[in-house]
């Protein structure tokens, strides 16, 4: 009996479609997705991380009974359980009609060492996973044939909580797969499936596990089982956290261990998707496959599965974080590269970018670039910036003429649009809105929406947003012991009245999360300006590895103490996708401040836009794509500084920050401030409607997932395609 109907079993009657959708991450992008599981039991839901599958189990008989008599829930219940069924069942979709050869049979394989789909799946760092997460749910909703291959981690990304002196400490979690929505996949005997890849000389069993995400398929490879060595075990156990053997191994189990796991279950892929360069092995395991099938050489080969795969670079520096010795390639390949004809000199020069010499590191991008006949970044900016990185793959071309794409990445916006936000669209710009995001038209609608409709619900979301910060700067403040006076002042935390600004990503020095304080005497008379205020909430990690990126941290905690700060700065502990959700959906400006040209896209900042937030950013990743000005002020945001860098960071810090300081007084807390009779800004409003009308039907994944399918998964890209259509959610 598979989980499914196991949970089934356990449940009345009429709720046994809820062990349906508990198994399908499709139900997180509904609008029923706040209270199906929810109303349930709030207590069990907040515990279990909003895991459908554990409260199910976990909830009393009683109350199950109790849902299962209230014929309002048993309605909404059944509408969408017919909804589900015709999305499932769905075949004539805008991939099915634009791309008809990828098919259930032959789909796109997309690899990746993280997604993010949800916080009751924890085996994310951030961005990457999380746009990974967005892709899959696209390629569902497009109808896209697509399996995602990654690794399960037992214990994922580490957890947060920072001590007294404000110090990030690290600890670990097991994940208890057989209580989440997961599958272990088996054979037609009842067994677990397995695969076998040969790590340091010793055979490591590696199992399946398949999480759905609508229409599309996730496969994760696990090695902890009893059968393997101690140390096997532990591959598949930590995300980002081990040493540089340890790396190598993990990406030797996602590229390599991915194929063989495909080719078992007869899975034949139409295209290889190579999200990062950490899966790049999986394209030379797909040519010893081929190699044995046909006869043919390496280089015979080689050509075929270049022609169906595809690389996506997320990094803008030439990394050596994503490189190998040839020592350790000896240790770990030299059984290896026989099996692809292949001698020691041939395969290390697959990964090198000077060929011949014997200092020369094996690169995953390099090797990912050399076996792949499409490449792409992230941005625009970021496809510029690649084209020169890598021009010495390519002596013979100039950089413009590199041939490295760019495809901007999205976000889902059915997952990030907060539902008070979802129903506003609804309502003005059409039922379907959801089903034709990349549709500009359908947002000039906007203007139709009344203004003190936007204004009250976006009030609302900040609410939830303060709300929800002074519960965990509670729990936090009383976990860690602090004073009695310290925790009594978490009820003077944030005012939702005043301009709320967001900073959450990954706390690394590039990201400069502290610039704000650069001057902290003009921070701090910006910030507490009586009459015009400013309140900042922070989230995020700091890598275990990096202290600059802690003492950013523990800078900001102490920032958070500072007198006259101390009711205005908040910092949420252990960052993950819930409260993603809560920062996007409710501050009024995402504050993005990176060292240029280092962030090959971020994202966070298009799903601000799709709740009508609104960006404050340097000219780096897909801002530089967003911003729109006139007369020297923002139309649908900021931008902070110039589009220019330099190497004295020094400098550009003083530059940047007193830019963020002259905008902040100058422009955006006036602006925010400046109300009529009825307390409502009407030029932030004309910003929020400007920002969703020129932002939202760019920068989301549908977008993103068809130019993949248009220009670089198919032979002959497509420049004119029929519109671009999701499967309708209202």
């Amino acid at each position: 009996m598979n989980p499914v109907s196991t949970l089934k079993a356990k449940l009345p009657t009429p709720l046994r479609r809820l062990a349906d959708l508990a198994y399908n991450y499709w139900w997180s992008w509904t609008e029923e997705r706040v209270s199906l599981f929810s109303i349930i039991d709030p207590s069990i839901w907040q515990s279990c991380r909003h895991n459908p599958v554990a409260l199910l189990e976990a909830v009393s008989e009683e109350r199950l009974w109790q849902v299962a008599e209230d014929p309002f829930y048993l309605n909404r219940l059944n509408h969408l359980a017919q909804k589900f069924d015709h999305y499932m069942g769905e075949r004539d979709t805008w991939a099915a009609r634009v791309a008809p050869d990828i098919t259930a049979e032959n789909p796109v394989a997309h690899f990746c060492m993280e997604y993010g789909l949800h916080e009751s799946l924890p085996i994310y760092c951030g961005g990457l996973g999380v746009l990974a997460g967005d892709h899959l749910k696209s390629a569902s909703d497009l109808g896209l044939p697509t399996v995602g291959v990654g690794l399960l981690y037992r214990q994922g990304y580490f957890r947060q909580r920072l001590n007294r002196s404000g110090w990030q400490q690290n600890f670990y979690e097991d994940n208890d797969f057989e209580h989440m929505p997961l599958e272990l996949v088996r054979d037609e005997f009842g067994q677990p499936v397995t695969v076998k890849v040969k790590v340091r000389q010793r055979i490591v069993r590696i199992q399946v596990w398949k999480a759905q995400v609508g229409r599309a398929q996730l496969f994760l490879l696990d090695t902890d089982r009893s059968d393997n060595d101690p140390l096997d075990r532990r591959l598949t156990r930590q995300l980002y956290s081990g040493n540089r053997e340890t790396s190598l191994a993990q990406e030797i189990v996602l590229g390599i261990g991915g194929v063989r796991m495909l080719h078992t279950l007869e899975v034949e892929p139409a295209h290889y998707h190579i999200n990062e360069g950490h899966a790049a092995f999986a394209l030379l395991e797909a040519a010893r496959l081929e190699i044995a099938y046909s006869g043919d050489n390496f280089y015979e080969v080689e050509e075929l599965i270049r022609d169906r795969s595809t690389f996506t670079s997320h990094t803008p520096v030439p990394s050596g974080l994503d490189s190998f010795s040839a020592d350790m390639m000896d240790s770990f390949f030299a059984e290896y590269w026989p099996e692809l004809g292949l001698s020691r000199e041939q395969f290390l020069a697959l990964g090198a970018r000077r060929p011949g010499d014997p200092w020369e590191l094996f690169g995953m991008t390099v090797l990912a670039l050399r076996m792949t006949r499409t490449a792409n970044g992230v941005s625009r900016k970021h496809g510029e910036v690649s084209r020169e990185i890598w021009q010495v793959l390519y002596p013979d071309k100039d950089a413009a003429q590199v041939p490295i794409q760019y495809v901007t990445n999205g976000v889902h916006a059915r997952t990030w649009t907060a539902p008070l936000m979802s129903d506003l669209y609804s309502r003005y710009l059409g039922e379907d809105w959801s089903s034709k995001l990349v549709d500009p038209t359908l947002w000039q609608r906007v203007e139709q929406i009344p203004d003190g409709e936007l204004w009250r619900r976006h009030a609302i979301l900040k609410e939830r947003l303060v709300a929800y910060a002074r519960a965990k700067v509670l729990r936090s403040r009383r976990g860690r012991g602090e004073a009695a006076d310290d925790i009594a002042a978490v009820d003077r935390l944030l005012d939702p009245n005043v301009l709320t600004i967001g900073f959450a990503r990954r706390f690394s020095p590039y990201k400069r999360g502290g610039l704000l304080f650069h001057d902290l005497h003009r921070a701090i008379r910006i910030l507490s300006n009586p009459k015009r205020p400013i309140q900042l909430i922070y989230a995020g990690k700091a890598h275990p590895a990096d202290e600059e990126g802690k003492r950013i941290i523990q800078r900001l905690m102490e920032w958070c103490r500072h007198p006259a700060l101390r009711d205005r700065i908040a910092f949420i502990e252990d960052y993950d996708i819930y409260t993603t959700k809560l920062m996007v959906q409710g501050v009024d400006v995402w504050l993005n401040t990176p060292r240029r040209p280092l962030e090959a896209c971020g994202t966070s900042g298009q799903k601000v836009a799709f709740n009508g937030g609104l960006n404050l950013s340097v000219l780096d990743g897909w801002w530089c794509e967003a911003y729109q000005e006139a007369n020297n002020r923002g139309l649908n945001g900021w931008a902070i500084g110039e589009d220019v860098g330099t190497s004295d960071q020094q400098h550009q810090n003083q530059v940047d920050a007193d830019s963020l300081y002259r905008l902040l007084e100058d422009q955006i807390a006036p602006l925010y401030y400046d109300r009529d009779r009825n307390g409502i800004s009407r030029g932030w409003l004309t910003m929020m409607k400007t920002s969703i009308r020129t932002n939202c039907h760019q920068f989301n994944s549908d977008r993103m997932v068809a130019e993949y399918v248009t220009q670089l998964y198919l032979n002959e890209p497509q420049a004119e395609v029929e519109p671009v259509m999701a499967s309708a959610m209202a």
